[in-house]
Order: structure tokens, then C-alpha cells, then sequence
């Protein structure tokens, strides 16, 4: 019996792997190669035109002049624009020699600290070329003549002598912590 079982067996494991071979057989289709060449004829000739492209749009160069000028972005405030006081007589005193934080402009110079060594305030100003500069009251900063006329725990302030209408001006700036730029009181 066991021998029956095992020639049964064997016809089932083979009419089952005929029958797969037989589906398999099945799924070839004999189109396929009339398919697979009618899409190659088709990749051949394609249909339609493309537009071209149209031509490269030609930029004038613009030229900024104003870059010496004062940044519309600082934190001036209107105010003491007006309270600008004509200076009594001359100019800036142009013999004097330049102090070191003369070759930046205000915007650039950023208040860090602030010391009272016996009695005599000092402010410590970092320079854009990375130096800190100490400084006392009647020093020089920045490219507007500015004189330092208080050094306060809250910053610095100076008065600025600016050419304006062809007169010379005096201009109240205080250097604060908080904005390191110039600040109209």
C-alpha cells in the first residue's frame, strides 16, 4: 500500500508541474513582437514641433553710487535731526592728528564695555579690523569729526561736526550696547 501511495503521489507532482508548464506556455502572447515594433516606429517619427525659446532678456547694469552714504536701515531717529546747532565758527580742526577709531564710520564701531578706573570713565570700542580700542572723554571717532562728550554706564555720547547747505553743523549720537551703531538721543 505504501507503494501505491508513493506512484500517486509521483503522478500528482507531475500532472501539477505539466499543468504550470503549460499555463506558463499560455501567457506568451505571438503579438507582442508586432506591439513591441509598432512603438518603435512610433519612437521613430515623433509628432508635434516644440516651440523655441525664446530669447535671453539682456539686464543693464546698475552703478551704486550712495554706498558712502548714511544706511536707511539704521536706527536714527528724526528728531534730533532737527535739533541739529549751528557750530560757532570754523570747521573741524583738520591739523590735529587722527586717532586710530577716526578711519571707521560710526556704524561700524561697536560699544563693549564701559570702566571707571579711579574716578576717570573709559569706554571700550571694537573696531571692524577686530581691534578694542579704550577711549576717554575728548577722544575722536568715527569719519564725522565725532568728539566723545559722556561716557555713561548706558553708552557713549559725542558730538559730530558734518558739512551741511555748506556750513558746518554739530550733531548729537549717542554709541549704545544694545545697537553697537549710531543712535540719535
Amino acid at each position: 500500500m505504501i507503494e501505491r501511495l508513493t506512484i500517486s503521489w509521483r503522478w500528482c507532482v507531475l500532472l501539477t508541474g505539466l499543468l504550470g508548464m503549460v499555463s506558463l506556455g499560455g501567457c506568451r502572447d505571438a503579438e507582442m513582437t508586432a506591439l513591441d515594433a509598432h512603438l518603435n516606429a512610433l519612437r521613430q517619427r515623433p509628432e508635434g514641433s516644440i516651440e523655441a525659446l525664446p530669447p535671453a532678456p539682456v539686464y543693464r547694469t546698475a552703478h551704486y553710487s550712495q554706498g558712502q552714504q548714511r544706511s536707511p536701515f539704521s536706527g536714527e531717529r528724526r528728531a534730533q535731526e532737527g535739533a541739529m546747532t549751528a557750530a560757532q565758527g570754523d570747521g573741524p580742526d583738520r591739523q590735529r592728528p587722527r586717532e586710530p577709531l577716526e578711519r571707521f564710520p560710526l556704524a561700524q564701531l561697536e560699544l563693549v564695555g564701559t570702566l571707571t578706573v579711579g574716578g576717570q570713565p573709559s569706554a571700550l570700542i571694537r573696531a571692524p579690523d577686530g581691534n578694542v580700542y579704550r577711549l576717554f572723554e575728548g577722544h575722536y571717532l568715527g569719519t564725522d569729526f565725532g568728539r566723545v562728550t559722556a561716557i555713561q554706564d548706558t553708552g557713549v555720547e559725542l558730538v559730530e561736526r558734518v558739512r551741511e547747505g555748506g556750513a558746518w553743523r554739530q550733531r548729537q549720537r549717542t554709541l549704545d550696547f544694545n545697537d553697537s551703531s549710531q543712535a540719535a538721543e
